[in-house]
């Protein structure tokens, strides 16, 4: 993996991204990620969870695009990774906040503040990724998709986003049925951890920083580990302090071992 590219624009983005990465863990100990159960009108507008969700996810499509664009090279691999990209984001910018549930009379759980931090880094990310693709991932050739990094990464890539995608389904699942709005998700990666989500989210991204051989890869990783990670505790607890039954048993976030 390059650090430097020669491309000051990008080398410096590249930087900001691993600093703020250490923001996010430093800051984690401090205060709770401010959204969904954890919400505070403290930090900002309250808005609607789908609209929140939808305009801090804009930037990864929107900027990606913008900068996959304006790139140089829009050869066979640089397209595939775009595709890549795109499903990854058409679910996760557009299709998701459609299928968050709300509750009459519920209030705003998605801070402004939230909101304008999201922006920073999916846009952060959407140029990174794409001027990777297209300027700067010199190895992403057609001789790229036989190397055991790309394989590896995109079994490893996609295993998470299964994942991902089954957890929320379970949890959608659940409030699609009459009964209170929090209950104890069972099923797939339930059965293991608090928060399989979380843990495809993670997985995911390392494969995808392997599949991609890149620095703007690891930065996301890092940069979702930070905010992950210490929220996959805060939600175990909450959960082990809302429900008496909750299992014992089940680890925070990665089966087995933590």
């Amino acid at each position: 993996m390059t650090w430097y590219t020669g491309d000051s624009v990008y080398d410096t983005v590249l930087t900001v991204g691993f600093v703020f990465a250490a923001f996010v863990a430093i800051s984690a100990l401090f205060v709770q990620s401010p959204y969904g159960r954890f919400a505070s009108e403290k930090l900002g507008v309250s808005l609607d969870p789908r609209l929140g969700w939808w305009l801090m996810e804009l930037p990864a499509t929107v900027v990606f695009i913008w900068a996959f664009v304006t790139g140089t090279d829009h050869s066979l691999v640089p397209q595939l990774f775009g595709v890549i990209w795109l499903i990854h984001y058409a679910n996760r910018g557009w299709f998701f906040p459609l299928t968050i549930r709300t509750t009459p009379g519920q209030k705003g759980s998605f801070s402004i503040s939230v909101v304008l931090a999201g922006w920073f880094v999916t846009g952060m990310h959407g140029f990174l990724n794409a001027r990777w693709f297209t300027d700067h991932g010199e190895h992403l050739t057609t001789d790229w998709l036989t190397d055991p990094r790309f394989l590896v990464g995109l079994a490893v890539y996609y295993s998470g986003y299964l994942l991902v995608l089954h957890s929320e389904r379970v949890v959608r699942t659940l409030r699609d049925t009459p009964g209170p709005r929090y209950r104890i998700p069972s099923g797939g990666g339930f059965k293991l951890v608090t928060n399989p989500a979380y843990l495809g989210e993670l997985v995911g991204w390392a494969g995808f920083a392997l599949m991609t051989w890149s620095l703007a890869g690891v930065v996301i990783f890092c940069i979702s580990a930070a905010n992950l990670i210490p929220r996959a505790f805060q939600n175990h607890r909450w959960y082990l302090e809302k429900f008496d039954d909750y299992p014992k048993d089940r680890k925070v976030l990665i089966p087995y071992v933590l």
